[in-house]
């Protein structure tokens, strides 16, 4: 059938009206529920869930209320009773796109309450802003990624593809029983993109990360009285000499892809604003840190023994042999230490140019005025299961504000803003034929 000009221009016209109104039926949806978003994240962070010891149990049990509430089916799948994982998916019966919307439901622990201005299991809400344990890592994030799968559930006639939310445990022990297990076991939450709202600020959009290594050495001696260094060398010294010389690992260069390189140059001030003054200066170079350090029995003894670690995170463009390599040749310097290598991880991104980079950025133009630049992250997620599997996946979420340490918090705009680009961006992606 031959379709003239005039009717593909109408067809065209209405459905960019019908997308246009869509798009603003949801956003006015998300303002409506302003209060109900806000609660539901407040009573999810009283949900403790601190890793360790990693049992998301009330956490889980909080969204699964939600969805029994929504009538919206959904499975709980757990490889560890105390660790289980939600997967929810709806199938819109017409071709298109799948895209998974992905979230954790452990936080960080919390050793004690010293600093902490709030309790860090409240929830509670003060001056525009929602404190406690997983505020900004990552159950305001979850909250948005459950929340977009909820209001695309009403546009169903209107979406292609499938949609498949998955909620997961065991994220901040690096993912065995959560995103691993279920990426191994659960076909439904492969798809074809990957989305998530992990802390990266409004300013810059996640496409990879940075590799990691970590190193333990050890310096072993005779030892002596702390007067007699004629005797025997210390540990602790040899120990420190080494520390002072992995410096050298932070001169490694390599040749990152150019499409990877050419964002991470272009980020500047904006990977500065998401990472800290000097942050933007971290994403194409090694960082070494060292820590724990154990040495010594007594101030006058000469040390028999010292053991430390280091942590080196490495850009794209170089590998962990590369690094660990340098590394041994450091150690093989003093015939008194070894080396052993506890685990390692190669630097791993997906395309910059995806076009659900192109939608975020649309969209969050849209909302606040400016687009995220891409960048990679200094740190580890989730979404590195998925991307070993080359399914591309990005995350873009809140400012890091006291993740890992006291005063945790969420802007409450900074909230419902990521609750809105992301349901616009999965409406986009789930309107499109791939």
């Amino acid at each position: 059938m031959t379709i003239s000009g005039t009717a593909l221009l109408t067809r065209r016209s209405a459905s960019s009206v019908a997308s246009s109104d869509d798009k603003t039926q949801l956003l006015e949806w998300i303002d409506r529920d302003r209060g109900r978003l806000i609660r539901f994240l407040s009573e999810f962070i009283q949900a403790k869930s601190p890793h360790p010891p990693g049992d998301t149990r009330l956490a889980a049990a909080h969204v699964t209320r939600y969805l029994k509430k929504q009538d919206m089916a959904h499975r709980t799948i757990a490889g560890r009773q105390d660790m289980p994982n939600i997967v929810a998916t709806l199938d819109f019966n017409r071709p298109g796109n799948h895209l998974n919307l992905i979230g954790h439901l452990d936080v960080f622990p919390v050793a004690d309450t010293t600093g902490w201005t709030h309790d860090p299991w409240s929830g509670q809400g003060e001056n525009d802003r929602i404190y406690g344990r997983g505020a900004a890592d990552m159950k305001s994030g979850s909250t948005a990624m459950l929340f977009a799968y909820s209001y695309l559930s009403r546009l169903r006639e209107r979406l292609r593809g499938k949609l498949t939310l998955a909620l997961t445990s065991d994220e901040e022990s690096g993912g065995e029983w959560g995103a691993g297990y279920l990426v191994k076991y659960v076909p439904e939450v492969l798809g074809d993109c990957c989305i998530t709202a992990e802390p990266s600020s409004r300013h810059t959009l996640r496409f990879g990360q940075k590799g990691s290594t970590s190193l333990e050495f050890t310096v072993v001696t005779p030892g002596a009285h702390g007067a007699y260094e004629n005797l025997s060398k210390s540990a602790v010294r040899i120990a420190t000499d080494i520390i002072v010389e992995l410096d050298e690992l932070r001169e490694l260069q390599g040749a990152a892809p150019p499409e990877v390189s050419r964002h991470i140059s272009a980020a500047g001030s904006a990977a500065d604003r998401a990472l800290g003054p000097g942050g933007s200066k971290l994403l194409d170079k090694p960082t070494v840190n060292i820590a724990p350090i154990q040495g010594g029995v007594k101030r006058n003894v000469i040390a028999r023994s010292c053991e430390f670690q280091v942590s080196i995170r490495i850009p794209p463009g170089l590998t962990t042999s590369q690094v660990i390599d340098k590394a041994q040749h450091i150690a093989n310097r003093r015939p008194e230490s070894s080396m052993r290598v506890i685990n390692r991880q190669e630097p791993i991104w997906s395309d910059p140019d995806h076009k659900v980079v192109s939608l975020f950025q649309s969209n969050a133009k849209r909302l606040q005025g400016y687009a995220p630049a891409p960048i990679i992250s200094l740190g580890g997620s989730d979404l590195t299961w998925w991307r070993e599997r080359n399914i591309p996946s990005y995350y873009y979420g809140p400012m890091n504000r006291g993740m890992g340490t006291v005063n945790e918090y969420v802007e409450v705009e900074e909230f419902i803003y990521f609750v809105k680009v992301h349901a616009l961006t999965a409406y986009d992606y789930l309107t499109q034929y791939p």
